[in-house]
């Protein structure tokens, strides 16, 4: 388990100090894919950085288990290191080294001998599904091709923590998808806990089960996957989660609603039930759905007439199913 408490960090700069990251609370459970969202500048890079003390905070507590890192001496803080490994945006892989030796290297550095260093490195390029492309050098190699090589690197020296900084923000969509399978894939065969750092709501939908919301260096919301997307109680979260809908120019005669919902409720005839049973006229505006850890969750925009008494009726129906919902401000657009 990794946990902070109270975990700050100020930069000082030419007299000029910015607080990246304030008093973060964070748990992150064994075998968990936990996610760290937030846009860019949010504080993501300077947290992930500071679970591993690569930067050391200002302020505050880091535990690997039971062991306080900011304690250490740097003989022992590398050791504990060892337990953590890293994967970047733009896959740190040195150029002079082919797959199998890139992959090689961080057990050299530990001591590996060559022999058990190359066997264990044919090993993870077989789970990262590079076995072909072993001799190969990065140049010749594409973008996922490349990142599976640099989670195999990260997973030479059998760490029990996988931190992925935008791991996929340099890749296409089915690039990224192929990676994010392959992360989900080494979490549950290898057991070990990934944390996501990403601005991308998709890497989380994907594969988190946890999220922590992150802005302005402070996290605003954190929970399960499904209970912060479902009911996020943030406007940053809300605003990450389901972007505002861009309306057209056209004046609504009604008020226009959020629905969000999902598990039992993703069933049910929600539009059909209000206009059967309730006999509210409502105009479907937009809809979509998202899957979020293997279920289907989603979200619709209805307009319905401006009535309170008929929108009372529609909340008492909505509330009675569990559906979420929330008013959209349409005023000036």
């Amino acid at each position: 388990m990794i946990r902070l408490e109270q975990v700050s960090k100020t930069f000082v700069q030419k007299n000029k100090e910015t607080e990246a990251v304030k008093n973060i609370n964070l748990t992150i459970e064994d075998g968990s894919i936990f996610g760290i969202i937030g846009s860019s500048g949010a504080g993501k890079s300077t947290l992930v950085r500071c679970l591993n003390l690569l930067e050391r905070p200002t302020g505050g507590k880091v535990f690997i288990d039971d062991t306080e890192l900011t304690t250490l001496g740097n003989a022992a803080l590398r050791e504990e290191r060892r337990k953590i490994g890293m994967v970047f945006q733009q896959f740190n892989l040195l150029s002079q080294r082919n797959a199998l030796k890139n992959v090689c290297y961080p057990l050299e550095i530990a001591g590996t001998n060559k022999k058990e260093a190359k066997e264990r490195a044919i090993e993870l390029l077989k789970l990262v599904g590079l076995e072909d492309r072993m001799y190969h050098y990065p140049a010749q190699l594409s973008g996922g091709q490349k990142q599976r090589v640099a989670i195999a690197k990260a997973l030479a020296t059998q760490p029990k923590y996988l931190l992925c900084d935008e791991a996929t923000s340099a890749l296409d969509p089915n690039t990224t998808n192929s990676i994010l399978d392959l992360l989900k894939e080494i979490n549950e065969k290898l057991g070990v806990t990934i944390i996501v750092i990403t601005h991308e709501m998709r890497v989380v939908e994907k594969i988190c089960t946890h999220v922590a919301v992150l802005n302005e260096g402070e996290i605003v919301e954190q929970g399960s996957v499904q209970e912060v997307f479902l009911s996020p109680k943030t406007k940053v979260a809300q605003e990450m989660i389901y972007p505002k809908q861009k309306f057209d120019n056209r004046t609504y005669q009604g008020k226009v609603f959020r629905l969000v919902f999902g598990g039992q409720a993703s069933s049910e005839p929600v539009v059909a039930n209000l206009v059967l049973k309730c006999h509210i006229p409502v105009n479907i505006l937009g809809a979509g759905t998202e899957d979020i850890g293997g279920k289907a969750y989603g979200q619709m925009l209805l307009e319905f007439p401006q009535d309170e008494a008929v929108i009372a009726l529609a909340k008492e129906y909505l509330d009675s199913i569990g559906v979420h919902y929330e008013e959209e401000d349409v005023d000036g657009i």
